[in-house]
């Protein structure tokens, strides 16, 4: 048996969790970088029987799950991944296991990006190892508007976190209710109310064709020039270029993002050097309790499924 743990980019698989059980009875390589080529991707994975992958970093798409003759059991960190494709793993009588997941991380980092992009830490971190001293003025969370785009597991936890705070919550998604806003202690507003009313819209939406592109200039636009916009969900969920403009033209005070349309980040994107951008590499979910949990799981799915393996006595 070959099994390949890909993407591990802080090279902590093995050692973050217990992989005895399968080194025993496979071999296990680990992949610390990450491949974008589809053809380089598959003549990587061509060999291996099963394949670890963390989180969405590499999509196991159709035109790749048909060309790995070998692949029998995908090992997927978190309760869902639509970068496999489950259809054509079905067809093919590959078994796609999850793992176990919580949503602490994410929140955490939310609000470490909200409160380091009011009061512009990296900036002022900056200054003090160039030899400077201050160099702007923050602002307040007490008292102002937070906007949240999807009132659910990590929304709802983010805006418990905003009214300690002091802050306003406002919601709006396209299935929340005035009746379930209220239970979470927010105001239901109109997706064009929030976005004109509040001070930070954070946004906590599942990426569907529904939300893909659902922050477009339109929404931007009726920010006011005070506010910031901070995502930790999906890239795709607000449009790209649109805040890339926004912020060119200085439109709102900042924004604050965790996740991109392309995952690593190209060498040269408008992001990188936005001076009113707050970027940060994907890591909503980088944190080391979760990654046991992650890499804990899905080296016990990885075993029962070898076991499972073994010919009958």
């Amino acid at each position: 048996m070959k099994i390949a743990i890909l993407d591990d980019y802080q090279n902590v698989a093995l050692s973050i969790a217990d992989w005895s059980a399968v080194a025993k009875k496979a071999d296990i390589t680990v992949f610390n970088d990450h491949i974008d080529q589809i053809d380089t991707l598959i003549e990587r994975l061509r060999p291996f029987d099963a394949i670890c992958v963390m989180r969405e970093r590499t999509p196991l798409r159709r035109d790749v799950i048909e060309r790995l003759p070998r692949l029998r059991f995908i090992a997927s960190t978190g309760p869902r991944n639509i970068s496999i494709d489950m259809a054509a793993a079905k067809e093919r009588g590959i078994l796609v296991a999850n793992t176990g997941y919580r949503s602490t991380p994410t929140i955490e980092l939310t609000w470490a990006l909200i409160l380091a992009s009011a009061r512009h830490l990296v900036r002022e971190s900056n200054s003090i190892r160039a030899g400077g001293w201050q160099t702007s003025i923050g602002h307040e969370v007490d008292g102002r508007v937070l906007g949240v785009l999807g009132l659910g597991n990590v929304g709802g936890q983010v805006a418990r976190i905003g009214r300690a705070f002091g802050m306003k919550i406002i919601a709006w998604s396209q299935n929340l209710t005035a009746e379930a806003a209220a239970a979470a202690d927010a105001e239901f507003v109109t997706k064009d109310e929030l976005f004109r009313r509040a001070d930070v819209v954070t946004i906590h939406l599942i990426l569907s064709e529904r939300t893909r592109g659902l922050v477009g200039a339109a929404e931007l636009a009726l920010m006011k020039p005070t506010a910031r916009l901070v995502n930790t969900s999906r890239g795709p969920i607000v449009d790209e270029q649109a805040l890339i403009e926004t912020l060119r033209t200085q439109a709102i005070a900042g924004a604050a993002v965790d996740v991109f349309d392309t995952e690593p980040l190209p060498a040269t994107h408008p992001f990188r050097s936005l001076e009113n951008l707050l970027a940060t590499p994907h890591i909503g979910f980088v944190a080391e309790d979760l990654y046991r949990t992650f890499y804990n799981d899905a080296a016990a799915a990885i075993g029962a499924w070898i076991e499972n393996q073994a010919p009958s006595p």
